[in-house]
């Protein structure tokens, strides 16, 4: 078995949020508890509404923010463990694709000069030798090579979106943390990207964490999904187990809000998913999901579920045997 290239345990990110001058602070758990292991040339899809911690989880991997506990590690080192030297070293091997591809580029920049950049900071390579690999990545990722000169603004989302995937692919890591990287996407270009993903990890061997709130798109991609809900990991395991037969009612309830193109005749439409996501500064007790969970027994409205493992996957839910 290929040996993890990241490995989060126990990940956590707390924040302190302030409620005016004669309330005291309260603590908000955008992250609680986060585990999970992977491989290189493997994709871990992240999925789950907005405010359910994706986008918190992203930023970890990146290490743009400390985890408040927990322990991160690239490669088999502890990010929080290692010095400067080498936590800059670990971030080098791990890149991020951001939603926006209108916002995510310097206008400013050419093409050339964008993909150039991380080279030119990270690398020793000449000018002669940037050039090179700038315009074989251009090739690689669909762009042409009189593309090179041009500004983000001369180019369509498709094709922005595709220049911040060069950009990510272009100091070879061996992680690359993509963060909805085709909801500002029309539906006709989402897929194009997505086999773009593909064709570049069968390449270079990356491992991908995907963040998505679409699991029709997961489902193209991910070798295991993660559901989160409010910060807490609902449902985890390979992709064909959670997607073909979810346990937890949160998870069945995404897969059954997500669009059918032909819908089998005569079949009801799915029921929404009941009431709004709790605030995370004061989530309910026992299973954060009781609120909202058409199966919700006493039991749940009192004792928090733990992850046990079940049907050849992790879930949090007292009554998972019932499905």
């Amino acid at each position: 078995m290929t040996d993890a290239v990241l490995q989060a345990e126990n990940l956590a990110r707390h924040y302190r949020v302030g409620r005016g001058p004669w309330r005291a602070a309260a603590q908000l758990r955008a992250l609680d508890g986060v585990s999970f292991t992977l491989a290189a040339g493997r994709t871990l899809a992240v999925v789950g509404e907005s405010g359910s911690g994706k986008s918190t989880l992203a930023r970890q991997l990146v290490m743009i923010e400390p985890p408040t506990s927990g322990r991160l590690l690239i490669d088999g080192a502890d990010v929080a463990a290692v010095g400067a030297r080498e936590r800059a070293a670990l971030r080098r091997r791990v890149q991020i694709v951001f939603q926006n591809p209108y916002a995510a580029l310097n206008p400013r920049r050419t093409v050339a000069g964008a993909l150039a950049e991380p080279l030119a900071i990270n690398t020793r390579l000449t000018p002669a030798e940037r050039a090179e690999r700038v315009a074989a990545m251009m090739a690689r990722v669909g762009l042409r090579p009189e593309h090179a000169g041009r500004y983000p603004h001369m180019f369509s989302g498709g094709q922005r979106q595709r220049i911040a995937i060069a950009r990510a692919m272009m100091l070879r890591p061996g992680i690359v943390v993509a963060d909805e990287p085709t909801s500002a996407l029309d539906v006709s270009i989402q897929a194009q990207i997505l086999n773009l993903f593909v064709e570049l990890q069968e390449g270079s061997g990356t491992a991908y964490v995907f963040v998505s709130h679409n699991l029709a798109v997961v489902e193209h991609v991910a070798d295991e999904v993660l559901v989160l809900y409010l910060g807490r990991v609902a449902e985890q395991g390979p992709r064909a187990e959670v997607l073909g037969r979810p346990l937890h009612p949160y998870t069945h309830a995404l897969l059954a809000a997500a669009p059918v193109l032909r819908p089998a005749a005569g079949a009801a439409p799915p029921a929404p998913l009941a009431g709004e996501l709790p605030s995370p500064l004061a989530p309910p007790a026992g299973c954060a999901f009781h609120t909202r969970c058409p199966r919700a027994a006493p039991r749940c409205r009192v004792e928090r579920p733990e992850l046990r493992t079940l049907d050849g996957r992790r879930v949090a839910c007292h009554y998972a045997e019932a499905r």
